[in-house]
């Protein structure tokens, strides 16, 4: 089937409305009219969505997926199940109101504009949540981080998985590192691929598939995915969720390269998390803290990969402007004591560095 019209749209998402019971036939009607709907922007997704808003009407968001396949429709199920999951669990995320699984529809409750990442650039390009309002939002995020990842894990059934149930070590080398080679380096750059870098690679996945991983893992944790509601953390996208380590969603946020958070402030708020988990843990936060930098570094390949292939395929250009924050992370990483054998993938990630400066890019 094709990609639904509007029209379809709008009609499916007033029969799911009136299904769940928020509307009546007339409301539905009214709620029609064109002034009641708004296109939304999405990030890096190539679904749909639009706000629908009307006086005395609890507003919504409806999602579409771009067209029905069968891996589109598993990513709109895969939402509706572990949205529900999770919203059962007490996880900080948006009500989820109807689905229709024909289509992927969705409609699910607006939290509104601002995310975490309005918050962040709000407070200029030098600002840190080390003190105020921003550093209590940052821990609330993290409060609220621990019991999804504890609380979401309970009871969490894989099949609800469209994109893998599972974090290991075979994603890592396909859709992480494999994806900053890919994507990067050789699509954004055009070059050739070291054979000598494989076995780096392999090696770091190792360590980092050393972790515990039977935790809720979000996978997609940044700051343009944290909505603010009242001056309260909410979680959206978290239909890529799966099981996985404890370290891999922290360092998400932290390495965030749209919030660029200063040195110090990620440290401090790496041992504020590790409070967090030691009564949870039995007092022992150890693997948290010996898989940290390694997952940290599988994510920062991820984010630099998605970056390139963003901007360059998809001609998404917002996503041009943080490719090089993400390579400086990456290579503060590997300046860490635990990478010091890589060193092809240090000079790999020197080597990036220098030629996105020069614009020693391939054409498109």
């Amino acid at each position: 089937m094709s990609e639904l019209s509007d029209h379809e749209i709008r009609h499916c998402a007033m029969v799911l409305l009136r299904h769940c019971g928020m509307i009546s036939a007339g409301e539905a009607k009214a709620l029609l009219a064109d002034s009641a709907w708004s296109k939304m922007q999405s990030d890096g997704s190539t679904r749909r969505f639009w706000r629908v808003r009307r006086d005395g009407f609890p507003p919504c968001i409806v999602a579409a997926p771009a067209g029905t396949s069968e891996k589109e429709l598993a990513e709109s199920r895969s939402t509706w199940k572990i949205g529900n999951h999770l919203q059962a669990k007490g996880v900080a995320v948006p009500a989820l109101y109807d689905w229709d699984r024909s289509t992927g529809l969705l409609v699910f409750e607006d939290l509104g504009d601002i995310r975490l990442y309005d918050r962040v650039r709000g407070v200029g390009a030098d600002g840190c949540p080390d003190s105020g309002a921003l550093r209590d939002l940052y821990r609330a995020c993290l409060e609220q981080l621990a019991i999804m990842q504890f609380a979401g894990a309970d009871g969490f059934d894989p099949a609800w998985c469209w994109d893998g149930p599972r974090y290991d070590v075979e994603l890592m080398l396909d859709r992480e590192s494999g994806y900053f080679l890919r994507a990067f380096w050789q699509g954004l750059l055009g070059r050739e691929v070291d054979p000598g870098i494989a076995e780096e690679f392999r090696d770091i996945a190792a360590h980092a598939g050393r972790a515990a991983a039977g935790y809720f893992l979000h996978r997609d944790f940044q700051s343009r995915n944290i909505m603010v509601q009242e001056d309260r953390p909410r979680f959206i996208d978290f239909q890529g969720g799966r099981l996985g380590p404890l370290g891999y969603d922290v360092a998400s946020l932290l390495i965030d390269p749209y919030a660029a958070l200063l040195p110090r402030c990620r440290e401090e708020l790496q041992a504020f998390y590790g409070q967090l988990l030691a009564p949870r843990l039995g007092g022992d936060a150890k693997d948290f803290f010996t898989s940290y930098d390694f997952l940290a570094l599988q994510r920062n390949l991820q984010i630099v990969g998605a970056f390139a292939f963003l901007s360059k395929v998809r001609g998404k250009v917002f996503f041009a402007g943080f490719i090089e924050p993400a390579l400086l992370s990456l290579q503060a990483l590997l300046a860490n004591r635990c990478f010091a054998d890589y060193r092809r993938v240090r000079n790999l990630v020197d080597q990036g560095l220098a030629g996105l400066r020069a614009g020693l890019v391939s054409p498109r």
